[in-house]
């Protein structure tokens, strides 16, 4: 894996933990509603395995994921990028939701580069 400076390590645990609070309030919400959870409950399963393997490489912790659970997190984390890329794209420079942007798509990049490392192995 390519070398991430300790800026970046935090930033890209942080951005993940906060989108797992945010999917984790969606479900709840959703789950409330009656609505379909299916893709939500996809999305979050696949955060956590990618939060998991970043801390797996980077804090030497281990992890319980089958090889199975990686390739799944892995073709939604990637499935993700389009249009997480695309909201970038549309928002404005320098404002916050851009920022925020900028540190989800390089921790989504890094959770996948993790899961690919990995599954290597």
């Amino acid at each position: 894996m390519e070398y991430v400076s300790t800026k970046d390590k935090l930033e890209s645990i942080k951005s993940l933990q906060s989108t797992i609070g945010k999917l984790e309030s969606a479900l709840s919400q959703m789950t409330l509603k009656g609505a379909n959870t299916t893709l939500v409950k996809k999305r979050l399963k696949a955060i956590y395995v990618g939060l998991a393997l970043l801390d797996n490489v980077w804090n030497q912790k281990t992890n319980n994921y089958t090889l199975e659970d990686l390739v799944g997190a892995r073709k939604v984390l990637a499935g993700l990028l389009p249009t997480i890329e695309n909201s970038y794209a549309k928002s404005k420079a320098g404002s916050p939701q851009r920022t925020l942007l900028e540190r989800r798509i390089k921790a989504l990049e890094l959770a996948v580069q993790a899961i690919d490392n990995h599954s290597s192995r």
